[in-house]
């Protein structure tokens, strides 16, 4: 719980140092002056952000969990319960803006404190047990999409969706943005595959030499665009594409595309 509470409060408050790293890069290809303007307003913006202790954005999003328990670890007491009250004093104590609501379609009453969070568990090897909190706004998340393609549209059919996921989301999920991509799977997992994606450091290709060569066309093929930063027009629109794969029906071809903004939160811990 205390762990779930301190990084609840360091995702929202402290972009993760690989992120900081692509917007400097970014920084030193872009050659629009008003792009590079937002780039630095940007970079700066994560350092008051940083020093001060206090949200990188207004918007601090939904709260995902990603667990990976060993199998030798012995969990006393309910984890998922655990987890929540980590949010919920989390974002209490941190002064996070509270964006969960309870019942999606008639009320809509804002629960107050961020909870529930959305919690994926994997059972690995080992005695140990990491947690990552990624909280992540409306704005990116908005911008996804899914879409059951047919095995006969192959790879182009997959770039194809990418940009023009992209293309339709323009300015809306905060450029320069970071793109996920799940491929494989079933419908109810690929979404998740797409969300893990964004966990992999920026600029860090996938380990299969094809899927680490269409990560970088997907990414040439979104920067034509010319959205640019903020949606200003510029060289830059994505910082990076991370692609994720596993196994799937053999009629079928899921693919989920999650969009992340500029300020792709995440922190983790090993226990």
């Amino acid at each position: 719980m205390k762990e779930i509470k301190r990084l609840s409060i360091e995702a929202c408050c402290i972009l993760r140092k690989d992120v900081k790293d692509a917007l400097q890069r970014a920084l030193k290809e872009e050659e629009s002056e008003i792009a590079r303007e937002v780039l630095e307003t940007l970079i700066e913006n994560a350092r008051i952000a940083q020093e001060s202790m206090i949200p990188i954005c207004q918007d601090c999003g939904l709260t995902t969990v990603f667990v990976e328990a060993g199998r030798e670890v012995r969990i006393v007491g309910d984890l998922y319960e655990a987890i929540n009250e980590g949010v919920r004093q989390g974002y209490k104590e941190g002064c996070l803006r509270t964006s969960v609501v309870e019942e999606p379609l008639f009320l809509r009453k804002n629960t107050k404190d961020n909870t529930p969070a959305f919690i994926h568990c994997e059972i690995v090897s080992g005695e140990k047990l990491r947690l990552t909190v990624m909280p992540k706004g409306a704005g990116s998340d908005n911008s996804s999409a899914l879409k059951m393609l047919n095995p006969s549209e192959g790879v182009e059919g997959v770039k194809n969706f990418v940009v023009e996921v992209v293309s339709r989301a323009d300015a809306n999920p905060c450029p320069p943005i970071i793109v996920g991509v799940g491929i494989g799977g079933s419908f109810d997992t690929v979404a998740i595959q797409a969300k893990k994606a964004l966990l992999r450091p920026v600029g860090e290709s996938n380990p299969s030499s094809s899927l680490a060569k269409l990560e970088n066309e997907i990414l040439d093929e979104i920067n034509k665009l010319k959205i640019g930063p903020a949606g200003l027009g510029g060289k830059v629109t994505a910082l990076g594409v991370a692609i994720e794969t596993e196994a799937c029906h053999m009629a079928s071809l899921p693919v989920a595309i999650n969009i992340s903004c500029h300020a792709l939160r995440s922190a983790s811990v090993t226990l």
